[in-house]
């Protein structure tokens, strides 16, 4: 924060110098004595190991009489400066986020002076960095990461935090909004770093109701250092959120308006002084989201040997979410930051299934069924930040508290009633669920530089616990009362809590740099089961004992490394190592079955174990005038992979339908390889051009109750994205995505393929920008699926949501459209992390 505040400062400062009158500067008059004439500081500031020139590098220039008298000025494109002064005495400095401060101490002034040329060198607090110079681009490679700017994506105007992520390379969102990393559904969402109750807990769904225009940037990270969580095999998704550091007060407006219904309003402000900084996002949504689905079934034993279901989708989500944070500046060295958050929504979803039911070619059946389900739900968590930089070596700590606390109530009403031959009721069922969460977070983490190296060390505690409460009642149609499901209604206490402590060192030798590090994680899994369970079906089905009330530990280490070798200015090779955990959710290892249908069930396995993976990737950046090429090749191997299996279960509806389960098991052994490779391409000022290509293949293997599941999926996904700048200050920006077939033991999909366009025009001297944007403009994005197993086939469509348009606009004030120009001014804690276009 002491390297950008006097930057600000001047900033801040800089109109009320140029206003002051000439009498008051100096009353030179004839009312009193004169001043000094002002001198002049000069000079170049490049960069130490490529001699380019440092843009926005700052001069401070402080009095050695009056310490708290600070004025300088700030470098040109060219890394020039030229600074106006009293005659004095100074400490003079010349400072740029993520290099070394140049100083000058105990200077004294009394005429115009050149200070020539000042090469800077990169900190070694920022050991880990590998900037990406020359040409804007939309990526920044690290040791153990690669970060990415979508805040200027056109197409994420009106979108949600998920919608953004889909344009993010590496990443895949599908049509239900499971979000996957390089084809891997087990990733982990990190907020700023950490585990929150905005990315809701261990699941995605608040991501759908968070604006997108909420993000700063997306760090994706395959190979993860020792610093952050082993959870999640795949890798790790940190979503950085938005926090001005400009001096004064500014913000924005941003309103959306599109069809089918999707509105809302979101406020960023900022207030920042010379001793803290508040800020605030405040949003509200209210979108209508409809869907399709279509399923046409085939068995082999049962009353019927086809079934045809047609299902509509209405979906309506309404939610406010506000952050409320307080930065308080003790020192020049130390802050805390205080922020609440806090997210309610209320959703309301309707679905409609038509069911056909044929026997050798003819309709024995049709039945209408409904579900209206509203669900409400509330979030919020309390954080807390404290840092101090020790020294302006780098020495750092800093230490984070977080309480999360979420709820979760739903209720669900089930009618399915005959159309043919007959107007019966056949099921009337009230569903009541209440999900609890409690999550706290004690972290803390040192960084002491040792001349050209770098040694970290830390701890992060997690404990969590998740309460389930659900209660089935079915109506009975000889008493017209409601009796309660006693094999369904149930309550389930699950606890996680991980205990961590890690260290990592790294150092750079000439062109090569390296990061070691090790994690030791232990891990209490404990489940509580409240209600009377017959286990026998369970074990007997699983083949091993089962515990519905149990308590396991798991202590490992989890060893990360991670390389960089600068072959030249422009390239390098980077290879990655890491092992990680998936630990099974909740809902996963409950043991009472909860169902979506009357023929659908789906039943969690307390035996269940956590799984584990060692992933190795090699990686190759190569950068030309206009032209930025990534690429990787990766590789992982999982044990006890979890995998759903679909078994028949023996039983029956009233009206002779098979009855059919789903249950998570540690299955097999996953093997996955890919190749992944991004290019970026600026060949003029007013076009860029973005494309990535994502290929993958993974082979399982794995036998459960005489099955073989296992099986290769080959997949590939990609994506083309285009910006244009058109006259009279218009942007059009078309986004493309393909993902290519996949299938695994029981089910194969068909491609998919999306297209996006939007537009925008800045209005109002720049500070407003309109924009239109349409989402799957050809209606195309649709999932279509074939399961085979001994016992039923499905051939399934199934469109999560329709083509969408949304209008915008977005209103700045005392704010820049082009904020924080290639990320100078970010504080302490953003890790200098380059700004870039998108």
């Amino acid at each position: 924060m002491k390297k950008i505040f006097p930057l600000l400062l001047i900033l801040a400062l800089q109109p009320i110098f140029s206003q002051t009158p000439q009498g008051e500067r100096g009353r030179g008059n004839g009312q009193g004595p004169r001043a000094a004439s002002p001198i002049t500081i000069t000079g170049k500031v490049l960069d130490k190991e490529n001699d380019m020139p440092l843009e926005y590098a700052t001069l401070v220039l402080q009095s050695i009489e009056n310490p708290d008298q600070i004025s300088g000025g700030i470098t040109d494109m060219d890394g020039n400066f030229s600074v106006e002064a009293k005659p004095g005495k100074y400490n003079i400095s010349i400072e740029y986020i993520s290099y070394r401060t140049y100083k000058l101490p105990n200077q004294t002034l009394t005429e115009s002076t050149d200070l020539g040329t000042i090469r800077l060198a990169l900190d070694v607090a920022q050991l880990d960095a590998v900037e990406v110079v020359g040409e804007k681009t939309t990526v920044e490679v690290r040791l153990d990461k690669k970060i990415y700017n979508i805040g200027k994506d056109l197409t994420t105007s009106g979108a949600t935090i998920t919608d953004a992520l889909n344009n993010v390379p590496s990443v895949d969102v599908d049509v239900e909004g499971a979000i996957s990393l390089r084809g891997n559904e087990n990733v982990r969402i990190l907020i700023n770093g950490k585990p929150s109750a905005l990315a809701g807990f261990g699941s995605t769904d608040a991501l759908t109701q968070l604006p997108a225009d909420a993000i700063e940037k997306v760090e994706v990270i395959t190979s993860p250092s020792a610093r952050y969580d082993a959870e999640g095999t795949a890798g790790i998704l940190n979503i950085i959120l938005k926090k001005e550091k400009t001096l004064g007060f500014n913000g924005s407006v941003n309103t959306t308006i599109g069809y089918p219904v999707n509105s809302g309003i979101t406020v960023n402000a900022n207030l920042r002084t010379d001793k803290f900084n508040i800020f605030n996002t405040t949003g509200y949504r209210y979108r209508d989201a409809p869907g399709n689905a279509f399923f046409d079934n085939t068995y082999t034993s049962g009353s019927f040997d086809r079934i045809i279901e047609d299902r509509e989708y209405n979906r309506l989500r309404k939610g406010f979410n506000t952050n409320l944070g307080l930065e308080y500046f003790i020192t020049e060295e130390s802050s805390i930051t205080g922020s609440v958050f806090y997210r309610t929504s209320d959703s309301k979803d309707e679905t409609e299934n038509t069911n056909q039911r044929f026997t050798n070619g003819l309709i024995g059946s049709e039945t209408f069924r409904t579900e209206d389900e509203n669900e409400d739900d509330e979030n919020y968590q309390f954080s807390l930040n404290y840092v101090n930089n020790l020294d302006d070596d780098g020495q750092k700590l800093t230490v984070d508290l977080q309480y999360s606390k979420g709820e979760e109530t739903k209720f669900s009403i089930i009618e399915e009633n005959n159309t043919v031959p007959n107007q019966d009721l056949l099921v009337l069922e009230n569903v009541y669920e209440i999900e609890s969460e409690n999550e706290y977070l004690v972290q803390a983490d040192y960084v002491l530089p040792m001349g050209d190296a770098q040694f970290e060390v830390g701890y992060r505690g997690t404990f969590e616990e998740d309460v389930t409460d659900y209660r089935l009642d079915s109506l009975n149609q000889s008493t017209n009362q409601f009796d309660i499901n006693e094999n369904l209604t149930n309550m389930f206490t699950y606890t996680e809590n991980v205990n961590a402590l890690y260290t990592q060192y790294g150092n750079k030798f000439g062109k090569f740099s390296f990061l070691l590090g090790l994690r030791l994680e232990n891990t209490q899994l404990k489940g509580q089961l409240d209600s009377e369970f017959d286990t026998t079906e369970l074990e007997e089905q699983l083949g091993v004992d089962v515990d519905v009330n149990f308590d396991k530990n798991y202590l490992g280490l989890f060893p990360t490394l991670n390389f960089i070798l600068e072959i030249a200015e422009n390239e390098n090779i980077s290879l990655g190592y890491n092992r990680r955990i998936n630990r099974p959710r909740g809902w996963f290892v409950n043991p009472f079955p909860s169902r979506s249908s009357r023929t659908n069930i789906f039943q969690g396995n307390p035996d269940l174990n956590p799984a584990f993976s060692n992933a190795f990737d090699l990686g190759y950046l190569k950068r030309w005038d206009k032209l930025t090429l990534t690429s990787s090749i990766y590789y992982q191997r999982e044990t006890d992979s979890f995998e759903r299996v679909q078994e028949e279960t023996g039983q029956t509806t009233t009206d002779g339908i098979e009855i059919i389960r789903s249950i998570p098991i540690n299955l097999s052994t996953n093997d996955r390889i890919g190749l992944e490779a991004g290019m970026m391409y600026n060949p003029t000022k007013w076009l860029r051009l973005n494309s990535s290509f994502n290929f993958f293949q993974f082979s399982t293997e794995g036998e459960f109750n005489d099955i073989d599941y296992g099986a290769t999926n080959t997949s590939w996904f990609a994506r083309f994205s285009s910006k244009v700048s058109l006259p009279a200050k218009v942007d059009w920006q078309t986004n493309a995505f393909y993902r290519g077939p996949s299938q695994n033991a029981q089910t194969e999909s068909k491609g998919i393929f999306s297209l996006n366009l939007a537009f925008s025009k800045d209005i109002l001297d720049d500070n407003g920008t309109i924009s239109m944007n349409v989402s799957d403009l050809l209606n195309s994005r649709k999932r279509r699926s074939f399961t085979e197993t001994e016992f039923f086939t499905s051939e399934s469509e199934f469109q999560w949501r329709r083509r969408q348009v949304t209008l915008g606009f977005v209103y700045r004030f005392n704010q820049p459209k082009e904020r924080n120009r290639n990320g100078r001014g970010n504080g302490p804690g953003e890790g200098g992390e380059e700004e870039i276009e998108g």
